[in-house]
C-alpha cells in the first residue's frame, strides 16, 4: 500500500473519545498531535491520554499516558513513552529507536533496566502505528484483504494483521459517516474470547480517523466512540440526507 498524496493529519489535530463498558460511561481518551524539533529532527509528537470517570474510577482507576515522536517524512518512530497506571498496575517505559544502527533501546524505569533489540526499517511503536495506517492509500482495499503492520512492544516485534471487512455507513453524533470496517486478527484466549472480537471503524476518506472501536471481552463489551475533533487535515465524509 502506498502513502496517500494528501496528508491524513496535521499539526494541531485533537481527537477525544468516550469509552463505555456496557451501559456504563467508563472514561475518556484523547490524542493531541503537534510538531516539534527534537535531536535536530522535524517530528510529530502525539500525546495520548486515557482516564476513568465516576464509578469506574472508584473501582478500577486508570490513568494512562502514551506518547510518540515520529519522523514527519518517513513516519518512523523516534521516541516512545508508556506510563500506565491501571488499578494499581504500573508500567513506566521508554523506547528510543535508532534506524541507522537498527536497534531499539528500551528503558524500564520501574525495574531500572536497559535493553537493546534489533529492528528493521518498517517498525512502528504502539501509537505511531495508528498514524502510519492513516497515511496509507486504501482506495483499492477490498473485503478480506489483509493489511500487516509490524509493531515493536513488550520487547519484541509483533505482526498485527488487519482484515478489511467492508465499506459501510456509520451513524455518529456528527451525522452518518462513510467508514471502513476492520478486524484485527487477535490472539485467542488472552483478553478476547474469540479471534475476531475486536472491530475498528475508520473514516473512509483522506483522514482515516478511528471513529469507533468495539471489543467483546470475557466480561462484557467495551466501546470507544469519537465525541470531539479539532484541527482535521480534511473535512469528514458526512452524508447529508
Amino acid at each position: 500500500y502506498s502513502q496517500i498524496d494528501t496528508p491524513a493529519f496535521k499539526e494541531g489535530e485533537f481527537l477525544k473519545y468516550k469509552i463505555n463498558y456496557g451501559l456504563l460511561n467508563a472514561g475518556f481518551m484523547s490524542l493531541q498531535l503537534n510538531s516539534v524539533t527534537k535531536d535536530n529532527k522535524d517530528l510529530f509528537h502525539v500525546d495520548g491520554k486515557g482516564w476513568t470517570t465516576g464509578f469506574t474510577d472508584m473501582i478500577f482507576p486508570v490513568e494512562d499516558n502514551y506518547q510518540t515522536y515520529f519522523d514527519k517524512n518517513t513516519l518512523q518512530p523516534h521516541h516512545f513513552i508508556r506510563k500506565v497506571s491501571e488499578g494499581g498496575h504500573i508500567k513506566n517505559k521508554e523506547i528510543f529507536f535508532d534506524f541507522k544502527t537498527h536497534y531499539a533501546k528500551v528503558l524500564d524505569h520501574k525495574r531500572n533496566t536497559e535493553k537493546s533489540f534489533f529492528i528493521q526499517n518498517n517498525i512502528n511503536d504502539m501509537l505511531s502505528s495508528l498514524y502510519y495506517l492513516r497515511s496509507l492509500n486504501l482506495d483499492e482495499f477490498k473485503p478480506n484483504d489483509i493489511l500487516a503492520i509490524d509493531i515493536f512492544y513488550d520487547n519484541q516485534v509483533n505482526k498485527i494483521q488487519l482484515q478489511f471487512i467492508e465499506r459501510t455507513v456509520l451513524k455518529t453524533k456528527f451525522g452518518n459517516i462513510k467508514t471502513i470496517k476492520l478486524k484485527p486478527m487477535v490472539e485467542v484466549g488472552r483478553i478476547f474470547d474469540e479471534s475476531e472480537s475486536l472491530t475498528i471503524w475508520i473514516t473512509d476518506d483522506k483522514n482515516k480517523i478511528p471513529i469507533k472501536i468495539k471489543a467483546s471481552v470475557l466480561v462484557g463489551s467495551i466501546k470507544a466512540e469519537l465525541i470531539e475533533h479539532k484541527g482535521l487535515a480534511n473535512s469528514l465524509p458526512i452524508i447529508f440526507n
